[in-house]
């Protein structure tokens, strides 16, 4: 399943005002991307390294450069486009490599729900399947060995947590599928040193139902499988 086009590598200067960074080509220009990830990014892009961007055909577009990865000294790779954590995983479960969510005869994305004027990221829905809510999250923060969730204190998240927990209580099927977008985690944990209140919302989800699951794609320069 290859999630982006061909990639090219360039070296990072800065990133700033959220959805941009400054980066140098291979031939010593400097250029300015655009960056799909609101979080903070820890650990994600520090400067001088090596990211990979692609580059999109929309004449609209103003920045047509787009950072997808970060290359770290030791080889991890670490996609921080977190656009790419839903197309991996609707690609997934539409291929059947996701055996807890087989068998269903529709995906949807987007859809309204909860009380909270939420959107769901994926519903499945199937005849004898119970509605299936999947939220989403792009795991990239590694610390001491261990990957974690969130990255930054996140009441988006926290949110999304309350409405699962809706779902649950209400006779559906919801699910929290954590992506592991860093080549050097195997497993999440959530950041209660960053977000306490995220890890009890957490814990209280996993009691009353939410079905918490880790997914971990292949990630290379040559795309996402």
């Amino acid at each position: 399943m290859s999630i982006h086009s061909e990639l090219k590598p360039a070296i990072l200067i800065k990133r700033y005002k959220r959805f941009l960074a400054d980066v140098e080509l291979p031939d010593g220009k400097v250029t300015t991307i655009h960056v799909a990830n609101t979080g903070a990014m820890t650990g994600c892009g520090e400067p001088g390294d090596t990211i990979w961007y692609s580059t999109s055909d929309n004449p609209k577009r103003k920045l047509p450069l787009s950072w997808e990865l970060t290359e770290k000294a030791n080889s991890d790779l670490i996609c921080v486009n977190t656009i790419r954590a839903n197309q991996v995983v609707e690609q997934a479960i539409r291929n059947g490599r996701i055996d807890p969510l087989n068998g269903f005869d529709s995906i949807q994305r987007e859809v309204k729900y909860g009380e909270e004027n939420s959107k769901i990221d994926l519903l499945l829905t199937g005849k004898n399947q119970p509605d299936t809510y999947i939220e989403v999250k792009s795991v990239t923060l590694l610390q001491d060995g261990q990957g974690y969730f969130p990255d930054a204190k996140t009441e988006r998240g926290q949110k999304h947590l309350r409405e699962l927990i809706h779902i649950a209580n209400s006779g559906h099927r919801s699910v929290l599928l954590f992506c592991i977008l860093h080549t050097g985690i195997d497993s999440v944990r959530a950041a209660a040193h960053i977000d306490p209140r995220y890890a009890e919302l957490l814990e209280d989800a996993k009691r009353q139902g939410v079905e918490v699951l880790e997914y971990k794609p292949e990630i290379g320069t040559q795309g996402i499988y």
